[in-house]
C-alpha cells in the first residue's frame, strides 16, 4: 500500500506474497441462478420499463424455483422463462441416479419448474418510489460493496479475477462452438499467481502458481457425439460422422491447450507482453478435474 500526501511519501516493505480468485460457470448452481433471476427481470423491464422486480431462484435434483415479488403490466409466462435459459445454459438431460454418465444433472424439457410470485409489497412500495420523486427513491434492500480498479490489465480488473473468469467463458466457448464438445455446462475455476510488491506499494506478477479446473463432461472414452450434441440443448444436433469422447488424459491436454494457453494468450499485462510469459507448465501446479 502506498499512500502520499502533499508534504510526504510512506513507504511500505517489499514482499512478495500470493493471492487467489475463483470463478464459476454458467452452468454452475449458483450461476444457474443468477441467469434465470436476470431472465425475468429482462422480460419484465422488456414488456414494461415501470416493472419493480425482486426475484430470486432456487434449483434441485431436476427442479428450479422462481419466487419473489413482481408488480408489473406485462403478461409473463415464467414457465417457458426458465426452460429456454435452462436450455440455453445447456442443460437438457436428467437422470434420478447419481451414477449415471448420461445426466446432466438437469433437463429443460422435463424439470420441475416452481413459481412462487406475487405484487410488490405495499410497504416496499411506500418506502422505495410510491408518492416520492425520481431524486428521493429509496432502496428496496440494502448491501455494502467495495472494490478497486488496477493497471495489472487493458480492462483495469485484478489480474486473478480476469484470469479465472476468462478460463471459465473459455471453457463454455469450446463447449458451444464444438470444439470441446463432450464438456457440460457446470464447472469452476480458481487461479493464484504470484507477485512481488515493491516499496513504492506497486505490485508486479511474477507467475501463475496454480491454476485449477473442474468442469463436467461426458464419459471419458465412450460417450458418443450424437448423443452428447443431440439437439436438445442451445447447439445443433451433430449430423457429421460419428465421434468418441476422448479419454480423461487426452480431456485434460485438450483442456490445458484449447482453454488455459488460449486464455492466457488473450490478456495483455501492463508490461504490452502476453501473460503467458508468466506461465510455465512445468512449474504451475495445474490441477484439471480434481475431482
Amino acid at each position: 500500500f502506498y499512500h502520499q500526501t502533499p508534504n510526504r511519501s510512506i513507504m511500505v516493505e517489499a514482499r512478495s506474497f500470493l493471492f487467489s480468485s475463483e470463478s464459476v460457470n454458467e452452468g454452475h448452481p449458483d450461476k444457474l441462478c443468477d441467469q434465470v433471476s436476470d431472465a425475468v427481470l429482462d422480460a419484465c423491464l422488456k414488456a414494461d420499463p415501470m416493472s419493480k422486480v425482486a426475484c430470486e431462484t432456487a434449483t434441485k435434483d431436476n427442479m428450479v424455483m422462481v419466487f419473489g415479488e413482481i408488480s408489473t403490466a406485462a403478461n409473463l409466462d415464467y414457465e417457458k422463462i426458465v426452460r429456454d435459459q435452462v436450455k440455453e445454459i445447456g442443460f437438457s438431460s436428467f437422470v434420478d441416479d447419481l451414477s449415471s454418465v448420461d445426466s446432466k444433472g438437469l433437463s429443460c424439457d422435463t424439470c420441475e419448474v416452481l413459481v412462487r410470485i406475487n405484487k410488490q409489497s405495499p410497504d416496499i412500495a411506500g418506502g422505495v418510489h410510491v408518492g416520492k420523486d425520481d431524486m428521493d427513491v429509496g432502496a428496496g434492500d440494502q448491501g455494502i460493496m467495495f472494490g478497486y480498479a488496477s493497471d495489472e490489465t487493458e480492462c483495469h480488473m485484478p489480474l486473478t479475477h480476469l484470469l479465472a473468469n476468462k478460463l471459465g467463458k473459455q471453457l463454455t466457448d469450446v463447449r458451444k462452438d464444438g470444439t470441446l464438445w463432450w464438456l457440460r455446462p457446470d464447472g469452476k475455476t480458481q487461479v493464484t499467481i504470484a507477485y512481488d510488491q515493491l516499496a513504492d506499494g506497486s505490485v508486479i506478477p511474477t507467475k501463475i502458481h496454480t491454476v485449477l479446473i473442474s468442469t463436467q463432461h461426458a464419459e471419458p472414452s465412450k460417450a458418443k457425439r450424437s448423443t452428447e450434441q443431440d439437439g436438445k440443448d442451445n447447439r445443433p444436433a451433430w449430423t457429421g460422422a460419428e465421434e468418441i469422447a476422448p479419454s480423461m488424459a487426452e480431456m485434460n491436454t485438450l483442456i490445458h491447450d484449447h482453454v488455459i494457453v488460449k486464455t492466457l494468450e488473450s490478456i495483455t499485462l501492463k508490461n504490452g507482453k502476453s501473460a503467458l510469459t508468466i506461465y510455465s507448465k512445468d512449474d504451475c501446479h495445474v490441477h484439471l478435474n480434481p475431482s
